[in-house]
């Protein structure tokens, strides 16, 4: 197990790292300046104009759709590096080099699952970053944690399928740029129990799709929004189904494995980034007459939160490299393992440098709140801290059977 990086992902983390340095943070002012003015407002949801401009950018460097090895040529492993450094900025850099949540999942399962029709439709264009996808699955009536519970239903009717159900928390949907929802239901309640569900397609302009809400997140409304929405009587042709009648589980299991890596590799970056606004906070900030950083207390949280991310990160890279030898099967415990050691991680390390910051951490002058949100609702996102954990004491547990 070598963790030496690669010739190519040496190459592509550095490239990413000097974009982030020179174009990604000094347009976080821009792009919050951008919202703040449209907040409350019809235009709330718009894409600040910012981020396509370094998209453009991103793709003239050769920073592009870097999640999917068959696209880019990176292996796990050689990704983690960049979507770390992605973390650093994770309401922007990740978009502008189109390796964001929900979309990269959407698109690795199109890869495997599209049609050909199917991934000309709707891939190519989420590939050139032309539009945005959703993924619907958790339901507000069911313990959603149980993948089996979702009791939205997908009907056939002759040459069509008609969707009927209840969806929240689907994130991306109040971007008027999401133009397509891959809706997981059931299409045999008398099946096996892991044969009951399916994937299928709907575009967003369907008839009987309506957006009720948007949800905040600790009374944040990110740009892309997290959405309640109903499905009634959606009706949409037969070849709108992903793979077979009954694979719709089997397909999120291969959909969440890469996803869950990814949103780990983020959130090392992101608790980079807060140890870095901590050691610059220690250093400038002056208390009993001595500079924060000379106080025993604040050395030691700086050094947990350092040795902390250096546990996570290998854990990660661990499983990024079983992923490529072995496939997502492979490293099935590993990365239901990182999904909760990763976030609690980013969630302790947060808080400390919050706790540094004083009452400037509640503010949005600081990034640290928008961090801690996130790597907050992270243990819950892509299943529960629970499930994941249920999951590695039933390997542990069967290994001594």
């Amino acid at each position: 197990m070598d963790f030496e990086p690669s010739a190519a992902a040496a190459d592509h983390t550095r490239r990413m790292r000097a974009f982030l340095d020179e174009k990604v943070l000094p347009a976080e002012p821009t792009y919050d300046a951008w919202r703040l003015e449209r907040r409350g407002t019809p235009q709330e949801w718009d894409l600040p104009p910012v981020v396509e401009e370094l998209k453009a950018e991103a793709r003239e460097r050769g920073l592009w759709n870097l999640f999917l090895p068959s696209v880019s040529g990176l292996s796990n492993l050689e990704y983690a590096a960049v979507a770390e450094v992605s973390g650093w900025s994770p309401v922007i850099a990740p978009e502008a080099i189109n390796c964001q949540a929900p979309d990269t999942g959407n698109m690795e399962t199109l890869h495997l699952f599209g049609t050909p029709e199917q991934k000309q439709q709707w891939l190519e264009p989420l590939l050139a970053g032309e539009i945005r996808s959703a993924f619907a699955m958790t339901e507000p009536d069911v313990a959603s944690s149980d993948a089996t519970n979702v009791q939205t239903r997908i009907r056939r009717d002759g040459d069509d399928y008609v969707i009927s159900g209840r969806k929240w928390w689907i994130s991306g949907t109040a971007d008027e740029r999401c133009k397509v929802f891959i809706v997981m239901g059931k299409t045999d309640p008398d099946a096996p129990r892991h044969r009951q569900q399916s994937m299928i397609l709907v575009p967003r302009d369907a008839p009987g799709m309506q957006v009720l809400r948007h949800l905040p997140t600790f009374g944040y409304q990110d740009q892309h929004g997290h959405s309640e929405i109903v499905f009634d009587d959606v009706r949409v042709p037969a070849s709108n189904l992903l793979g077979e009648e009954g694979g719709g589980f089997a397909i999120a299991q291969a959909r969440l494995g890469p996803g869950r890596i990814h949103h780990c590799m983020r959130l090392i970056g992101m608790a980079e980034r807060a140890i870095d606004l901590m050691v610059r906070r220690a250093r400038d900030r002056v208390a009993f007459g001595r500079p924060l950083a000379d106080q025993g207390v604040v050395r030691e949280q700086i050094a947990l939160s350092r040795i902390e991310v250096e546990q996570a990160r290998l854990l990660v890279l661990k499983t990024a490299w079983l992923i490529d030898e072995h496939g997502s099967k492979g490293a099935a415990t590993e990365i239901a393992a990182i999904k909760v050691a990763v976030p609690r991680m980013a969630c302790t390390v947060i808080d400390r440098a919050m706790q540094l910051h004083g009452a400037a951490a509640m503010s949005d002058d600081f990034p640290l709140a928008y961090f801690y949100t996130w790597a907050r609702a992270l243990r819950f996102a892509d299943g529960p801290d629970e499930v994941h954990l249920r999951s590695v004491a039933r390997q542990e547990l069967a290994a001594h059977e």
